[in-house]
């Protein structure tokens, strides 16, 4: 693995493969940069630079008691886009990773950005409120704590059931994709799991939102278990000036995963278009 060493002394590590236009993706909670391979492969090999990162905590990078938050995530990826000295980027996000390229794009701006994807992202807000009665209420992310706190490794067993959608009549479940889930999730620090579950539950990423100014695609599955659509995607296309939005009819969270080629053809012809 290759490692960037941010101000603080966190060392964030990342995969760098290929050449041409840089792509980097940002995983899911309580994923690695790993979740991302299926994608790497495929752009990489069409020519493309790909780039993903271990968010702080999670995967291969250090784990830190503190500095879990959402802040320092996107101030850990703008130091990891101006390492590599990055130049008209592709940001793709998913889920949490959504949350993290839409707030770095709220912090540091699109100077070093093409174009952006969001996939399942959490923005605007995931949380139920007076002004949000689309979103998730408080106890199910409470519910998360307590299952990350006392029983992660079976917790995310069973997460990763609805996390894919195999849970749903006539899913073929996929035991490898559900295992690949687990240990990536396994690998990373159960206190930076912990802290993450207020950042992508609570922060409201409405203004990063604002501030997005290239081409973006927004892709959310219908059927999405555990981030919503109502809260999500079909706000965040309203907010997003010109964005473009395709909803898969029927598909889970991990639709990258489960609808990869659908996925990886319509980022492509978003990408090339």
């Amino acid at each position: 693995m290759n490692f960037v060493t941010t101000k603080d002394g966190t060392r964030i590590a990342y995969k760098d493969w290929g050449t041409g236009q840089p792509i980097v993706f940002s995983h899911g909670w309580p994923l690695s940069g790993d979740a991302w391979d299926g994608q790497m492969l495929f752009f990489a090999s069409k020519g493309y630079r790909v780039i993903a990162h271990d968010r702080r905590g999670h995967g291969k990078s250090d784990q830190p008691w503190d500095g879990n938050n959402m802040d320092q995530y996107a101030d850990d990826l703008a130091e990891v886009i101006e390492a590599l000295d990055l130049k008209d980027a592709i940001l793709i996000g998913h889920s949490t990773g959504g949350g993290e390229i839409t707030h770095y794009v709220g912090r540091h701006g699109t100077a070093r950005v093409a174009k952006m994807v969001l996939v399942g992202a959490v923005p605007p807000l995931m949380l139920k409120t007076e002004a949000n009665p689309e979103g998730t209420p408080m106890e199910v992310f409470d519910g998360i704590r307590k299952g990350t706190a006392e029983d992660r490794s079976q917790f995310f067993k069973n997460l990763s059931v609805p996390f894919f959608g195999f849970n749903r009549a006539g899913a073929t479940d996929n035991e490898g994709l559900r295992g690949s889930f687990w240990l990536a999730g396994m690998e990373g620090s159960i206190k930076a799991h912990y802290d993450c579950v207020h950042e992508f539950s609570e922060v409201d990423y409405t203004e990063g939102l604002k501030k997005i100014d290239k081409p973006t695609l927004i892709i959310h599955g219908d059927d999405d278990q555990i981030v919503p659509i109502a809260a999500s995607a079909l706000k965040s296309a309203k907010i997003v000036k010109g964005a473009e939005l395709k909803i898969y009819p029927g598909a889970p969270h991990g639709l990258a995963q489960t609808e990869a080629a659908k996925f990886n053809a319509d980022v492509l012809a978003f990408i090339t278009a």
